[in-house]
């Protein structure tokens, strides 16, 4: 079981932990919702939880709960700028299926 990042996502989530001043790294899961199912969670991490599974890529540590890594387990996270938008991608091997507005996917 692995999640990775590539340089680009790593390099910004650096980025955002050194602007907020704290914090051990990226907290990734999943949450019910939308009209496929599942949606991506993406947050701070300030501590880890007992259960947790730690990955570590290009200096980041990567935090999810075992409920969440079936959902995710081999997915790379990537950080792309195309024209004027910008964000994270999620490059999930176990998807099957996404909503037309991109939002949820199902596996």
């Amino acid at each position: 079981m692995a999640i990775t990042l590539t340089e680009a996502a790593a390099s910004r989530v650096k980025q955002f932990l050194g602007n907020r001043g704290k914090g051990m790294g990226l907290r990734l899961g999943v949450k019910t919702t939308g009209c496929s199912g599942m949606a991506y969670v993406i947050e701070y991490a300030d501590a880890i939880e007992d259960g947790d599974v730690v990955f570590e890529a290009h200096g980041v540590k990567v935090i999810v709960n075992p409920r969440s890594l079936t959902y995710l387990d081999g997915t790379e996270l990537d950080y792309a700028k195309e024209g004027l938008n910008e964000g994270f991608r999620f490059n999930n091997p176990n998807v099957k299926d996404t909503c037309g507005c991109g939002e949820s996917f199902n596996v």
